[in-house]
This record gives C-alpha cells, sequence and structure tokens, in this order.
C-alpha cells in the first residue's frame, strides 16, 4: 500500500530545482529543504541564495541554508526532520554514512548520467566532450562511494546535435525530477528493487577547470565543436584573438583547410578556423568585455583577416 514519505531535500543548483518543485508537488511531504549558505557574488559581491533556497522559499517549504549538514545547524535541521527519504540533487558536498543513515528508509540520489557510465562531477559537460549520442538519468541509493550505489530507476535521453550543457542538462533536470517521484513512489508502495552497479562498466568523469575550456586548433573540428558545446552557456570554450579573450558558445564543422589556427573564411556566413581536421565555424563569441554577438556582427565589427591567427 502506498503512503506519503517525509523527504528531506538536499540540493543547490538550478538544475536541482525541477526535482524539488516535483516532490512538493507529489503526494510526499516535503519537510526541510537544506542548502548552502549565501555566497557573495555579482560586482558587489552581494550575498545571493541558492537557486534551491529562491524555489523553496517561494513554495513556503521548510528552508535551512547552512555551511554544512554534517555538523551544526545542517545537522540539527537534517536530524529533526526526520525524514523517510534523503533525497540528493547536486548538493556538491560528500556525505558521511552517519548522515546516509538518517532518513528511516534511504537516502538517494539523482544523477545525470545512466550509471555507472559518467560517474563524477560533471557527466553533462563530459558527454558532450566526448561526442555521445545518449544519455539519461539514474535514481541510486547513496553509500559513502562516488556515484557507486544500487541503481534504482534509469531513464535514457538521446542528445541532439544542437544541444550545449544548458539545453541537454535543463532537459536532463526534467527528466530527472519525473524519475525522482516515481523512485519515491516505489518506496513509498514497498516497491523498490535497487540493483547493484556493474563496477566493469564504470567510466569517470572529473570537475572541469579553466584549462578544459581552451580550443587547441591542432585537434580536428569535431572535438573542438564538442568541447565548444560542453562549455556553453557557462564559463564557455576560449582561445586568443589579437592578444584579448576571445569565447565561443556555438560553432559547427565546415569543410576547410589551412593551417591549424588560421582564419580561412570570413564573411557574412562568419568566420571559419582552420583546424587539425575540416574547419570550426563560429556561430556565437564575446570578444573580452563584450556581450554575446553572431560570428556575423563580429566579422563587421572586428574585421578578421584571412591567414590572421587565433590561439
Amino acid at each position: 500500500m502506498s503512503r506519503s514519505l517525509r523527504i528531506a531535500f538536499l540540493g543547490n543548483d538550478r538544475w536541482s530545482v525541477p526535482s524539488l518543485r516535483a516532490i512538493a508537488d507529489s503526494s510526499h511531504e516535503v519537510v526541510a529543504v537544506i542548502t548552502a549558505q549565501r555566497r557573495p557574488a555579482g560586482r558587489g559581491n552581494e550575498l545571493r541564495p541558492t537557486p534551491v533556497a529562491h524555489a523553496a522559499a517561494a513554495a513556503g517549504l521548510s528552508l535551512h541554508e547552512v555551511e554544512t549538514v554534517t555538523s551544526g545547524p545542517g545537522a540539527d535541521a537534517l536530524a529533526a526532520s526526520a525524514p523517510d527519504l534523503l533525497i540528493v540533487v547536486a548538493y556538491g558536498e560528500i556525505l558521511p554514512q552517519a548522515v546516509l543513515d538518517l532518513p528511516a528508509i534511504a537516502p538517494v540520489n539523482l544523477h545525470f548520467s545512466l550509471l555507472p557510465d559518467l560517474r563524477g562531477a560533471s557527466p553533462v559537460q563530459t558527454a558532450l566532450l566526448e561526442g555521445r549520442h545518449e544519455t539519461g538519468v539514474t535514481t541510486i541509493v547513496m553509500d559513502t562511494g562516488i556515484d557507486t550505489g544500487p541503481v534504482i530507476v534509469r531513464r535514457a535521453e538521446a542528445i541532439d546535435s544542437g544541444d550545449d550543457a544548458g539545453s541537454l542538462g535543463d532537459r536532463l533536470a526534467a527528466i530527472g525530477a519525473e524519475v525522482l517521484v516515481e523512485t519515491a513512489d516505489l518506496f513509498a508502495e514497498g516497491a523498490a528493487d535497487p540493483r547493484p552497479q556493474d563496477e566493469a562498466a564504470a567510466t569517470f568523469t572529473r570537475r572541469l577547470g579553466a584549462d578544459d575550456r581552451v580550443l587547441r586548433w591542432t585537434e580536428p573540428a569535431r572535438d573542438l565543436v564538442n568541447r565548444t558545446r560542453a562549455m556553453s552557456p557557462e564559463p564557455g570554450a576560449t582561445t586568443r584573438f589579437r592578444g584579448e579573450d576571445l569565447k565561443i558558445f556555438r560553432a559547427d564543422t565546415v569543410p576547410a583547410s589551412g593551417a591549424p589556427g588560421s582564419i580561412v573564411q570570413a564573411s557574412k556566413e562568419g568566420f571559419v578556423v582552420a583546424t587539425g581536421e575540416d574547419g570550426f565555424r563560429a556561430i556565437e563569441l564575446a570578444p573580452a568585455g563584450r556581450r554575446h554577438m553572431s560570428s556575423l556582427d563580429f566579422v563587421n565589427g572586428y574585421r578578421p583577416a584571412i591567414g590572421e591567427s587565433l590561439g
């Protein structure tokens, strides 16, 4: 028989918000929402709440903005909520066994890949970097490993050729919200059947840094386009033009040849850069200190010359 479960929700990111809203709109009760403390942001270093804090406040949920859930007010709030399920979506803190033991039924994590594939910190970006055609979402019962717990529900999703990290992540967040409600319902019905992951099939991702954004023109154009997709809409793939940073947010491949990094076409279709294989056509970009612009606007404004080099 199904029953309403008490759920404590941990999350920070905008991709956490659809899951929070879906659980709050379900037959289950969100008894606590825990998110990171406000951090300075923007030019004025104003303290800003997380997207989850915004959503929880708007929904009138019990909100706790804390430094950690392993001790202090965060741990107290979580323990006092006495949850049946602990649900974690893009929270970013490694949880010790003492926290995982708090829920009466299980601690559940939503991960944006088809586990055991693409475990780790950057599954959405890495799927694009590697030029994959499919990814998905998975709910697991959390253990102290990194995305290693038994699988409850998996759902695949095709990666469109026009996807970047923003569009793909938003879509996975929406799908994941549905999967989380399904997962909670399975536990409420006593029908959840978590299955161990196949360790032999596991692949891994890592936290991406500034070096991962750099476009290296000796690489094939298809790899550079994938890097651009993975880094868009933020922080953007980067190169150098006339001694200044140039961010590129959208691009495609075209037939072209020439010295890698050299501009081989500049027209109303934009500009094309020769690479290690084929040409890289920039579509949307932002010069240093400027807003996003089309490739045509860049050509009209900066007049890049054939043979001029980037990088």
